[in-house]
């Protein structure tokens, strides 16, 4: 049995959230809210992680959005303040929504945060929210990796099927020759088949040549 079995599971959770708070060291967080005793807490709590944190009021037409994490008060129309455009968030976004004044669904959906830290607060509930927070947006952030992943290998396999049907038309080739010509000159050139495939297609495209006709 290793070390880590060996230890009390209460000592293997204290463990965990001593990596998970380290991770925090040195993020940078803006905090838009007025400077009232919730807002010295949420600082404080911050602080404590060893964050670099700015605190910002009244609360700008633009939110900032040069920091890790944004905890924002809410409002109806923050969605416009955004510098950034639905899911393609530079910042996680936390929302500090008021203890009695209603809350517009619609309005808080529309902002798309990451979390939100219900007043009052408690350093649980900063905790909490801040982790939340983080974590979404990195798993968001792989999400986009991969749609531009898969984007990128669409459009290199459309590249490459054109690539393809210019070789078959101009030097009455079968499919399968064309391609292993394409994967051919990859190989000697050490470059991708995609590459050589949009080498042939902008070569072809300066003479005026369409495959399909």
């Amino acid at each position: 049995m290793n070390e880590a079995m060996r230890k009390p599971a209460g000592n293997r959770e204290a463990i965990g959230r001593k990596t998970m708070v380290q991770e925090l060291a040195d993020l940078t967080a803006i905090v838009l809210a007025p400077m009232d005793d919730q807002a010295t807490l949420l600082l404080r709590e911050l602080q404590r992680y060893r964050m670099r944190v700015q605190q910002v009021w009244p609360m700008p037409t633009t939110v900032p959005g040069d920091a890790d994490i944004v905890f924002c008060e809410y409002c109806p129309d923050l969605a416009r303040r955004l510098p950034w455009i639905p899911g393609d968030a530079r910042s996680a976004l936390v929302v500090i929504v008021p203890a009695t004044e209603p809350v517009q669904a619609e309005a808080l959906s529309h902002a798309t945060p990451n979390a939100v830290l219900p007043r009052p607060f408690s350093p649980n509930a900063v905790l909490s929210s801040l982790v939340l927070a983080r974590s979404q947006f990195a798993y968001e952030r792989r999400l986009r990796s991969k749609i531009e992943k898969l984007d990128e290998n669409l459009r290199s396999m459309r590249t490459v099927e054109r690539a393809k049907a210019i070789l078959m038309a101009t030097r009455q080739m079968p499919e399968t020759e064309a391609y292993g010509f394409i994967r051919r000159q990859a190989m000697d050139r050490r470059v991708s088949a995609s590459a050589v495939a949009a080498a042939i297609v902008d070569s072809f495209e300066l003479l005026g040549y369409d495959p399909q006709h």
